[in-house]
This record gives structure tokens, C-alpha cells and sequence, in this order.
């Protein structure tokens, strides 16, 4: 099994303007394990097919992230920030799933 240790983000929604909400991404680096590693390419709708990941990232999580777990946006793996479109709970750990790569806020 493979060791993990990566920058997580998620988001909160902020009132920036009366009436305007935004997602302000807090990232902090977790420790773990990588419980699979798989990829997938699909093909889109552009010149190139799409990655997608499938691995399954075993995180220990603190208070804070486990009580945020919904807001999950991305996990740094290899260089890259991907997508989170599963979190299980089991505490005091998160399963998180990867999908695609991620295009969204940062910090």
C-alpha cells in the first residue's frame, strides 16, 4: 500500500457582495494511504480524451476536515489537483475517491 500525503481543499461560501456568494478554498496537507491506484480515459468532446483517476486516497483526517468533509474540492496527488466526487466518513479517517483533474479556486 502505497503512503499519501497531499494538499486537500475545500470550500466555504463567503458573501463577498451583498447578494454575491463565492467559494474561498482553505487547503491543508494530510497524511495517508492510497488504497487503489487506476486511471480512465474518456473520450470528450475536444481534440484530446479526458483523464480521470479512480483511486481511492485513505485520509487521517483531524476535527476540522471531518466536520468539512462535504466541502471537499480537490486532493493534490502526483503533481496534480483532482477532483473529489466521493467522500465516505470512517472515523477518524475519510475515504475519498479522485475523479477528474481540477479546474476551480485555489488559495
Amino acid at each position: 500500500m502505497a503512503k499519501f500525503y497531499g494538499e486537500i481543499g475545500y470550500g466555504t461560501s463567503v458573501e463577498t457582495k451583498p447578494g454575491v456568494w463565492e467559494d474561498v478554498i482553505i487547503a491543508k496537507d494530510y497524511y495517508g494511504d492510497v488504497l487503489r491506484d487506476t486511471r480512465k480515459l474518456e473520450s470528450g468532446e475536444g481534440l484530446n480524451n479526458d483523464i480521470s483517476v479512480g483511486n481511492l486516497i485513505s485520509i487521517i483526517a483531524d476535527k476540522k476536515l471531518t466536520e468539512n468533509f462535504f466541502a471537499i474540492r480537490y486532493i493534490e496527488w502526483m503533481g496534480t489537483k483532482w477532483t473529489v466526487p466521493d467522500v465516505e466518513v470512517k472515523a477518524p479517517r475519510l475515504l475519498c475517491r479522485l475523479g477528474k483533474v481540477y479546474n476551480g479556486n485555489t488559495p
